[in-house]
């Protein structure tokens, strides 16, 4: 399973339905960890822009999935409030391996720009990935999976010279993970429409996406108001090993929907 958890801004919905489901791993993106504080919500400021957030996201989701191996990957610290008072928190994504699939290899990296030690940055901020390769003892294979989650333009989802180079280094790990036999797969919120190079880059070492390809039309919601429906996508370089491939519209865990790959 990939999954923006869009901050944990739907927790309610998102525990119980990724508690249910258990994936066998899980990519989530869009994490928010504050190991400094025990509160549940706190708020992000950034002049007009106030949201509240789920002040300890990644052990809401540990929590979930007591059954899973969990490594949590910050792209940068900034502050969140309680009130006036300013509190550390970092942000970035997390994987969750259940414990009967063994972690054989693991990378991790940025795809844009590097750690932002103090504060979120400037936009496009910092965006990181990780990368795991796990061994499947039930059909004596290995899988290699790759996610991250894409940079944010403020001017839009249109090829940039930094997406490209977002996408090589999104390979460049997945290689230093995966070997010649293995499946291999990367996924994420990518950010990018579904005509973007970044697809044209990834189809040119044999990856293909499963999104578009088998007829999706949006990887978002109800509770996505803007025009572009497309931002999350999942690639394979062994498509004939796909048993099935679902994009997730009910029930509604975040503004993006849960992509679910079945090998």
């Amino acid at each position: 399973m990939c999954l923006n958890g869009w901050g944990g801004k739907l927790y309610g919905e998102l525990l119980p339905y990724v508690a249910s489901s258990a994936p066998d791993i899980l990519c989530l993106q869009e994490v928010v960890h504050t190991p400094e504080s025990s509160k549940d919500w706190l708020t992000y400021r950034d002049g007009d822009h106030v949201l509240p957030q789920r002040a300890n996201f990644f052990r809401d989701v540990c929590g979930a999935l007591p059954d899973h191996v969990a490594t949590f990957c910050p792209a940068a610290q900034g502050v969140l409030w309680d009130g006036e008072k300013s509190i550390p928190s970092q942000w970035g994504l997390a994987t969750f391996v259940h414990k009967s699939f063994p972690i054989i290899e693991q990378a991790q990296s940025f795809v844009h720009k590097e750690y932002s030690p103090v504060g979120y940055g400037e936009h496009p901020r910092s965006r990181s990935a990780h990368a795991v390769r796990v061994y499947d003892y039930k059909y004596d294979r290995a899988v290699s999976i790759t996610h991250m989650h894409g940079l944010r333009d403020l001017n839009g989802k249109m090829d940039t010279p930094e997406r490209a180079i977002q996408a090589k280094r999104l390979l460049e790990l997945s290689g230093q993970v995966s070997q010649g036999d293995d499946i291999s797969i990367v996924c994420g919120d990518f950010n990018v429409r579904p005509d973007s190079e970044t697809f044209t880059i990834l189809r040119d070492v044999g990856m293909v996406e499963l999104v578009t390809q088998r007829g999706f039309t949006s990887t978002r919601n109800s509770h996505y108001k803007k025009t572009e429906k497309f931002a999350d996508y999942m690639l394979i370089n062994r498509e004939d090993d796909v048993q099935d491939f679902q994009v997730i519209y009910d029930p509604e865990v975040s503004d993006h929907c849960p992509l679910i790959l079945t090998l």
